[in-house]
């Protein structure tokens, strides 16, 4: 596992957004953002998935959090540039985003691979991460330290038979985040990497391998060392790199 030991103000005072809030890593990774200090912008589709992970920040006591509800498969332009003007009206910039809403898809081969759901994974997975990041820029920029991380996997490094459209957009979210952290590199006060969480207890791990021992698995609280490191400031010389929660 990733060794990193968190102080307990590591984000004091900072701004985050985290998709795909509502469950499994991104809801362990907005309260354990919470709990080191940040306020938290929750997005997700699920108005009542957001709204629990509220409550239970407001609960412990935390920053009180946002929430906004937005299906980024079905996200337009207008409503990119619409959550970047509330933001910048109730918050003036953002320090970070966890790039984390992803879909499965199917596993099949690609010869069989319905065009649909094709097109859904990536625009959840891979357009939705660059619009976001494309719309918030000028947000990220206002900020004296931000972090910018995106979801990758081991299938988005190394092809893999039946992974389809999962894989393919793991591959390019990799692309993105090494073209973007490239184009930043003389940009000090922003950094952009990659997690690959690795086989981890979720939802979609479950689906992906049915007849698993979901036991034998870390849960997301047990891989958040990388999450809260590459957000926080300790790694702010960590430029254009694709790190393993379960190295």
């Amino acid at each position: 596992m990733f060794a990193y030991n968190a102080p307990t103000d590591l984000l004091k005072d900072r701004i985050l957004l985290v998709t795909g809030a509502g469950e499994g890593i991104g809801r362990e990774a907005a309260k354990h953002y919470a709990a080191h200090g940040a306020t938290v912008i929750l997005l997700g589709r699920t108005q009542e998935k957001l709204d629990a992970v509220y409550d239970e920040i407001e609960a412990a006591g935390y920053p009180q959090a946002a929430i906004v509800p937005m299906n980024l498969e079905v996200a337009t332009e207008h409503d990119y540039i619409e959550l970047c003007n509330t933001l910048h009206q109730e918050f003036g910039r953002l320090d970070g985003i966890l790039h984390n809403a992803g879909i499965l898809g199917v596993r099949t081969p690609i010869e069989n691979y319905d065009p649909v759901i094709w097109h859904q994974v990536m625009q959840v997975n891979l357009n939705a991460p660059f619009m976001l990041t494309q719309t918030l820029m000028p947000l990220l920029q206002a900020s004296e330290d931000a972090s910018i991380i995106f979801t990758s996997s081991s299938v988005g490094r190394k092809g893999k038979a039946y992974w389809g459209a999962y894989a393919v957009s793991k591959f390019g979210t990799e692309g993105l985040m090494q073209v973007l952290a490239d184009e930043l590199e003389n940009t000090p006060n922003i950094r952009v990497n990659a997690i690959n969480p690795g086989g981890t207890r979720t939802n979609m791990r479950a689906y992906a391998y049915p007849g698993e021992n979901p036991d034998t698995l870390p849960t997301p609280a047990d891989i958040m060392p990388v999450y809260l490191y590459l957000m926080g400031p300790d790694s702010k010389d960590t430029q254009g790199q694709s790190i393993d929660a379960q190295a």
